[in-house]
């Protein structure tokens, strides 16, 4: 059984996710919306989060205790990039860490994960089966939903996947522009109607002024 995914991202008007104003933490009170079990980043987003590697100080202490009830933190890191999981543990925004990680990943570094204390999930080949992974986390941990906090790269895999049930969006009042692609959505260009996601809006709202949320059910028949 899958756990039903939702993708909560903030955009201008122009779909760019960068150089976006303060919105005063209003993507993070309106999480509060949802009862989430766990949270799913990219390691790109984790490594841009924590930028300086785990020091060795860190590395030897243990995790602290935290209170019972704290949503899960999962990053898929297959090519093993991230160092600062130590870091993660230390967070006081979410409780225990998963690791989801591919047959190729270096077992050097798996194990280095479970002398962390660690747990980690293999699925795929080369990368990390995403559908097969959500399908371990509701059976080893119980989650029932899962909020992706990522950048585009990882939200695009899961909605090519039909794997996104929810989709919401805080569209921030100001136009950024440019030439580089900044969307909450990559992946390869398609040819065809085929691959596109039709959404049903379920909710519009303006919030703090001139934002607007709106979220919407993924068909995932498309």
């Amino acid at each position: 059984m899958l756990p039903k995914v939702i993708v909560h991202t903030e955009v201008s008007v122009d779909g760019r996710m960068d150089w976006l104003p303060d919105d005063g933490f209003l993507y993070y009170r309106l999480i509060g919306a949802w009862d989430i079990d766990a949270m799913l980043s990219g390691s790109g987003t984790m490594a841009a989060a924590y930028p300086t590697p785990d020091r060795e100080a860190d590395l030897a202490a243990p995790p602290p205790e935290k209170p019972a009830g704290l949503q899960r933190m999962i990053v898929v890191d297959s090519q093993a990039r991230l160092r600062c999981w130590r870091q993660m543990q230390q967070s006081e925004w979410w409780g225990d860490v998963t690791a989801l990680v591919s047959k190729a990943t270096p077992t050097a570094y798996v194990e280095e994960l479970t002398a962390l204390g660690i747990d980690t999930i293999v699925t795929g080949e080369t990368r990390v089966d995403l559908r097969a992974a959500l399908e371990a986390l509701h059976e080893r941990y119980g989650i029932q939903v899962l909020r992706v906090d990522s950048g585009g790269t990882l939200i695009g895999v899961l909605l090519r996947a039909g794997l996104v049930d929810e989709l919401s969006v805080i569209l921030s009042p100001v136009l950024i522009g440019g030439r580089s692609p900044r969307s909450f959505y990559v992946a390869p260009d398609l040819t065809s109607l085929v691959g596109t996601s039709s959404l049903r809006l379920t909710h519009m709202e303006n919030v703090e002024g001139d934002y607007v949320w709106l979220r919407y059910t993924v068909d995932q028949t498309s």
